[in-house]
């Protein structure tokens, strides 16, 4: 039984290091766009042209737009920004 939780706790420490280190997945065609698309249900924070910063969860990405819930710092505020007026797209990959 102390073998088995041993190996229980073993894969769980690995599987927990594999995604805290994961990457951002990128493509040579992704847009802000698609890269936005793959980060569904996560946190990021966006940079947009005007040098402002918002981050929050990624809800939903249309055409021309993106929906984010929980925003950093106004928690009950949702936001919805012009995919336009994005420069960057930060995603955290590691650490605590």
């Amino acid at each position: 039984m102390k073998t088995l939780s041993i190996l229980c706790l073993s894969a769980i420490l690995t599987c927990t290091a594999a995604l805290a280190d994961g990457k951002l997945d990128f493509q040579a065609a992704d847009t802000t766009k698609s890269v936005l698309e793959k980060q569904a249900g996560q946190k990021v924070e966006l940079r947009l042209k005007s040098g402002e910063k918002i981050a929050g969860k990624v809800e939903k990405v249309g055409d021309k737009a993106v929906h984010l819930s929980a925003i950093a710092g106004q928690e009950f505020y949702d936001a919805v920004v012009t995919l336009d007026d994005v420069m960057a797209v930060l995603v955290r990959t590691g650490g605590k």
